[in-house]
């Protein structure tokens, strides 16, 4: 799968989750009045200009919760149509962007970063604002083309790795404040998870809090040390690059399930699936692509001096005449805006003949870090 493919893969799994949170806004709980006042609980401990703010929209949506809810479920139903469907898809991602950053004020108190208490077992740095980071890597344009990883293209790889580094070594941060809990605070934290979820959930929760007991700043240690070689391993080669992704997909499948209960979708209260579901596809939009490359090595067309592309969409190594070694056909790379397929054989032109229905180009312009 190229990198273009691989993009528009993606959007169609971020617009699955904004129609997963739809579904989850229109549950019955939400068109009550208990619903602002659970979104007025994360105003605790943040700053007064946080706090106030929250504390008067959560006013709002509890004297109007039907009508209130209503627009939030059918809004994020439309954000979800809308990015799967390629026409409105950058209007989209943009109103995602705008409606993310309100939720993460408004709903989550900022993900709680400002109150001392969060952590990445409870969500930091909170759901919402990943939506906003997923919206900005999965932007269907290509300012970076041979960029191998799909958050570079429409931001260049320097700045998608840099808001990597962030997002990773914020999560590291967070990790060593829980760290710095009691013994038992970790313990105690999974421990209350389990109210109001399935016995199946519960019995996670119980046992992933048996199993912690005491070592609960241990556990928090680890995962901020894990956290900061994912947050530096994107900047190394493409195979400690790949092997930083695979880590963080696997903790955000640690978090998802043992910190967050699966996103508490189950409890019926639930708003959206939580952070560790979004970090796990944040990190598949840095999975960096496998550079085409000849048997031995080399670059499939790095020895020659150019590569002709045949009206059918095959192309050849003109100086020898054959087909491209190292390349299975069905290979393909976008040139010049023309979608090529790899790996076929060109007719062998005679000597000083111009070819036919072709087009001749750089081999700089094929393959790329």
């Amino acid at each position: 799968m190229n990198v273009d493919d691989a993009g528009r893969r993606l959007r169609l799994a971020l617009a699955a989750l904004w129609l997963i949170d739809a579904a989850l806004q229109y549950q019955p709980f939400m068109f009550t009045k208990a619903f602002g006042q659970m979104l007025a609980g994360s105003a605790r401990g943040s700053p007064p200009v946080i706090a106030d703010s929250i504390t008067w929209s959560a006013g709002i949506i509890g004297h109007y919760p039907v009508a209130t809810n209503a627009a939030f479920a059918t809004l994020q139903l439309l954000l979800a149509i809308g990015i799967a469907w390629r026409p409105a898809a950058r209007l989209a991602l943009a109103a995602s962007v705008a409606w993310s950053v309100a939720v993460w004020w408004l709903g989550e108190g900022l993900g709680g970063v400002l109150t001392g208490s969060a952590s990445p077992w409870n969500g930091a740095p909170g759901a919402a604002i990943l939506y906003a980071l997923l919206a900005l890597l999965l932007w269907p344009a290509d300012r970076d083309a041979s960029a191998s990883f799909v958050a570079a293209r429409p931001l260049g790889r320097l700045t998608a790795r840099l808001l990597w580094l962030l997002l990773w070594g914020s999560m590291s941060y967070f990790a060593l404040r829980t760290a710095g809990m009691a013994p038992q605070g970790l313990h105690g934290m999974l421990a209350s998870m389990a109210s109001g979820e399935p016995g199946w959930i519960a019995s996670i929760d119980h046992g992933a809090a048996a199993l912690l007991g005491q070592h609960g700043q241990q556990a928090s240690a680890i995962l901020a040390v894990a956290f900061e070689t994912i947050a530096i391993g994107i900047f190394l080669p493409a195979p400690a690059a790949r092997v930083a992704v695979i880590l963080a997909v696997a903790a955000a499948a640690v978090i998802w399930v043992i910190g967050e209960n699966f996103g508490a979708v189950f409890t019926g209260s639930a708003t959206d699936p939580n952070s560790g579901l979004l970090l796990g596809l944040v990190a598949i939009t840095y999975w960096p692509a496998r550079s085409i490359s000849t048997a031995a090595g080399e670059p499939a067309i790095g020895r020659s001096s150019e590569v002709a592309f045949g009206v059918e969409g095959e192309v050849a190594e003109e100086f020898a005449g054959g087909a491209v070694r190292g390349l299975d056909r069905g290979d393909f790379s976008v040139v010049g805006g023309c979608r090529v397929t790899l790996g076929g054989r060109l007719p062998r032109r005679r000597a000083g003949a111009a070819p036919r229905q072709s087009w001749l180009w750089r081999p700089a312009v094929l393959g790329g870090p």
